[in-house]
């Protein structure tokens, strides 16, 4: 998988950069501010495209800012942004830039390597990740909204769908079978309107609905 990196951190860059080419993946170019990254992902077209939230010139939100203008000219772009904490609206803009692809996750998940490389994988494959802990924080934060119809079970697999679990992953979190899961996911949808069409990946609207999107 080509990949490319943005953080203003040195040490960071070089870390993620080891850690990517570890697993087999190659880093085709590293940033260290917003117009880097801009510049860097459209010149490269990459796999998959890893970018801190806060870097110069603003240190407020200049990764997302470069994610967005890479979507608005390259709307399929594989995104990961990662973040120190949690910021629920940054989540919500990202997603909302694109249907696809996208990621959201606090950098503590990086030092737990195994569930970074797959959730980076999914990403690259079309997926949507979201860190468990904005996931949890736009569930407590909800007001009535036909989420609240959902049992406790459905929250539990909407949720892990969430964080970009297959109803594999999902079934084998919650130890139960990917059968049980299928029929969660499809009452779930039903839940919120989702009704079954070609045109429209009910997964992600569905974390969509989650984040408020």
């Amino acid at each position: 998988m080509r990949v490319v990196i943005a953080d203003d951190s040195a040490l960071l860059r070089e870390g993620l950069r080891l850690l990517l080419e570890d697993s087999g993946h190659q880093v085709v170019a590293a940033a260290s501010d917003g117009p880097e990254l801009v510049a860097a992902a459209l010149a490269q077209r990459p796999d998959l495209i890893i970018a801190d939230i806060r870097m110069p010139p603003s240190h407020s939100d200049e990764g997302l800012r470069s994610a967005q203008e890479i979507r608005g000219r390259w709307p399929e772009a594989p995104i990961l942004l990662l973040s120190q904490y949690v910021v629920v609206a940054y989540a919500a803009e990202l997603i909302s830039s694109g249907t696809r692809a996208t990621g959201y996750l606090l950098k503590d998940r990086v030092s737990d390597i195994g569930p970074f490389l797959e959730g980076i994988e999914r990403v690259a494959a079309g997926g949507v990740v979201m860190d468990p802990e904005v996931v949890g924080q736009v569930l407590a934060a909800r007001r009535r909204s036909p989420l609240e119809d959902l049992t406790p079970r459905e929250r539990e697999v909407l949720e892990l769908m969430g964080e970009g679990l297959t109803n594999a992953g999902i079934a084998e979190r919650l130890v139960v079978t990917e059968g049980a899961v299928e029929k969660h996911t499809q009452r779930l949808f039903a839940k919120l309107g989702l009704a079954a069409d070609a045109s429209v990946h009910r997964r992600v609207t569905a974390v969509l609905t989650l984040l408020g999107g």
